[in-house]
């Protein structure tokens, strides 16, 4: 049987973020186990790649101060592409309500040591945007250190070069069972074999739930659909333009390749792990788009190309960090609720800590252990696209 000092399930950009920075720990010998017969196949490789620092609760945001000048780094650390995009997010508030959640947030941001992120007023906005309808928005906030990351270029990254370091990755090797002894975890079986470990980490994404079954632990992730919609090649908005926010009705979108990738939370979902994308979703999304980019009904679509991926959902749309209760040894690192890529560098950071020290400096690890949910200690996070 083969021995590890750290394995961790899944090899999507958390497993991958968490394996990177133990080495960086010092940590080589450690393996990541990916059930496909490639990495990124789950929900990385489906991701919008929207990085932001615009959040309402600290903890959130300070992850995001971790993980976003990681990003702008990305590439001269680890010698490999992020693809980070620093174009900003622009919030469309469209009620005074909306002005007043902005505001209220991001005096928090500030307060927390985000120095880029300002409230812009109607005028401003329309100024700028002049393609945008902007009769009904009243201010919003932009942050421009806000932007978007390629998601499987990342996760590529930060396992070419954990690897590169000594970090084995099994491929095709789904987990089939974690056994324990008095001590706690002592062994991962999967359908590549079996290794001996006295620590393991849950990073299995939207089925991080049936991993945390093998422990007999009860683990509140539930899978929700998200979908999304590129289009064709279209000039006739700017490229430049940043990750607009709808916030009349949550519909969002950015600039992707020639043309641009078009997103909405449809409230109609339910959690399931259904991924196939919905046809009826194209006349939604583009009744959306045009109403708030008139120009965008010229837009051109291929029904074909869009997708459909997975959020891992918590009750409180923060993911579970830290040693599992009861558990010695089985760490989590799930439930990111459609933040997974955003805030992997800072995952990686803050499980290698608690791997390795027990503590991390970076957030309050208390604040997202499994135990909150059973304590009612739930922090909400509202701010979810």
């Amino acid at each position: 049987m083969e021995t590890a000092e750290i394995v961790i399930i899944g090899g999507g950009i958390v497993g991958s973020s968490i394996a990177w920075h133990l080495t960086e720990a010092g940590v080589t010998d450690v393996v990541v186990l990916e059930r496909e017969t490639q990495q990124g196949k789950g929900s990385t490789g489906k991701s919008m790649g929207g990085v932001r620092a615009q959040f309402s609760t600290d903890v959130n945001i300070r992850m995001s101060l971790y993980s976003i000048p990681f990003y702008a780094e990305f590439d001269e650390r680890l010698g490999n592409p992020a693809g980070y995009r620093p174009q900003g997010y622009l919030f469309l508030a469209t009620k005074p309500a909306h002005l007043d959640y902005l505001k209220a947030n991001q005096e928090k941001q500030i307060a927390l040591g985000l120095k880029t992120a300002r409230m812009v007023s109607g005028d401003e906005i329309a100024s700028e945007y002049p393609l945008l309808r902007t009769d009904d928005v009243l201010g919003g906030a932009f942050c421009s250190t806000d932007g978007f990351v390629d998601p499987y270029s990342a996760m590529c990254g930060f396992s070419a070069s954990a690897c590169d370091r000594g970090v084995r990755v099994w491929k095709h090797a789904e987990v089939i069972a974690i056994h324990r002894d008095a001590n706690g975890v002592c062994e991962i079986e999967t359908t590549r074999g079996s290794i001996a470990t006295r620590k393991a980490v849950n990073a299995a994404g939207a089925w991080a739930a049936s991993v945390a079954k093998l422990c007999n632990l009860d683990l509140p992730v539930e899978p929700l659909r998200r979908m999304l919609l590129p289009t064709e090649p279209f000039a006739d908005y700017p490229h430049r333009a940043p990750m607009t926010i709808d916030m009349s009705n949550g519909f969002h979108f950015r600039p992707e390749s020639l043309g641009f990738l078009l997103a909405w939370a449809d409230p109609q979902e339910t959690r399931s792990f259904d991924t196939n994308f919905d046809p009826t979703f194209v006349e939604k999304v583009l009744t959306l788009a045009a109403d708030r980019v008139p120009c965008f009904e010229n837009l051109a679509i291929n029904p074909k190309r869009g997708w459909a991926g997975l959020y891992e959902m918590t009750p409180d749309h923060h993911p579970i960090l830290g040693e599992a209760p009861g558990v010695p040894g089985f760490y989590l690192a799930n439930g990111f609720s459609g933040h997974g890529v955003m805030h992997a560098p800072a995952t990686g950071k803050i499980l290698s800590d608690l791997l390795l020290n027990g503590r991390t400096e970076l957030i309050d690890a208390e604040l997202l252990s499994l135990s909150r949910f059973a304590e009612d200690r739930m922090i909400h996070e509202t701010a979810v696209l």
